[in-house]
């Protein structure tokens, strides 16, 4: 059961934190893997790590995902390199920060060209190779920032990453009768590099706020995004499932144990 020897998957935003986790999940599971990008020094990082992993391909793509024509051409180049496209797993998001009363447009723009728009493409870009497949996979990663918390100076992301799921469930409609199913997964505070940038007093109070009392990792997202990818779970679409430690459950702090 839960074999991806034979499945070829594309990870958005796969060179550094959950994409790069979710990459190496796969990469270690035996699938051929691409990674796509922007950052031609990153990839190549990224690249040399997964080809230590499993047995399966793997390639990176430069892509833009907000560029509609950068989405077709990547997915041009993995079925040309794979032969197929069975799995994509729409992860490239930005989480700059930004507070409602000074937001410009250009800020609120590009939030929203990177994670809804370039969820869109990418997914469309894909499609054909999709219904070929026969058991294609849509994993989107949302989180539980916007779809069910919210935090100061994220109302921008927040809005995108409701979005998403507004996209996922009736994507999953459309996609059904081609024995597509569109999935997505709601992190909670991953362990990654940009989270790290926000400092050891923000870790540490996220920390106290997860009933688990841990931070979750890159490859805790990677796990469910492979399952979500097997054929054994054909029968998932539309749903959203939180990976967050139980960070959502506590109606206070008061309610998580010392």
């Amino acid at each position: 059961m839960f074999s991806l020897a034979d499945r070829s998957v594309i990870v958005t935003g796969g060179t550094k934190g959950i994409g790069r986790g979710i990459a190496g999940v796969f990469a270690r599971a035996g699938a051929d893997v691409a990674i796509a990008a922007r950052s031609a020094a990153e990839m190549d990082s990224a690249m040399a790590e997964l080809d230590t992993l499993g047995d399966g391909k793997i390639i990176g793509v430069l892509t833009d995902v907000s560029d509609q024509a950068s989405c077709n051409e990547m997915a041009r180049t993995v079925q040309e390199t794979f032969g197929s496209i069975d799995v994509v797993c729409a992860n490239a998001g930005i989480f700059p920060e930004a507070s409602l009363a000074t937001m410009t447009d250009g800020q609120l723009s590009k939030v929203l060209d990177v994670n809804v728009k370039g969820t869109v493409f990418t997914v469309q870009a894909c499609l054909p190779a999709l219904a070929e497949s026969g058991s294609g996979r849509v994993i989107i990663t949302s989180s539980i920032t916007g779809p069910i918390t919210g935090f100061p100076n994220w109302s921008h992301y927040g809005a995108s990453k409701a979005a998403q799921l507004g996209f996922m469930r009736t994507a999953a409609i459309e996609l059904a009768g081609q024995g597509i199913t569109v999935n997505a997964i709601m992190p909670g505070n991953v362990l990654t590099e940009g989270l790290v940038e926000m400092g050891e007093d923000y870790i540490a109070g996220m920390t106290r706020a997860i009933p688990m009392k841990a931070l979750g990792t890159p490859e805790d997202i990677g796990h469910l995004a492979a399952f979500l990818a097997t054929r054994e779970a054909g029968y998932i679409t539309g749903q959203a499932i939180a990976v967050d430690g139980g960070q959502v459950l506590p109606e206070s702090p008061d309610a998580i144990p010392a």
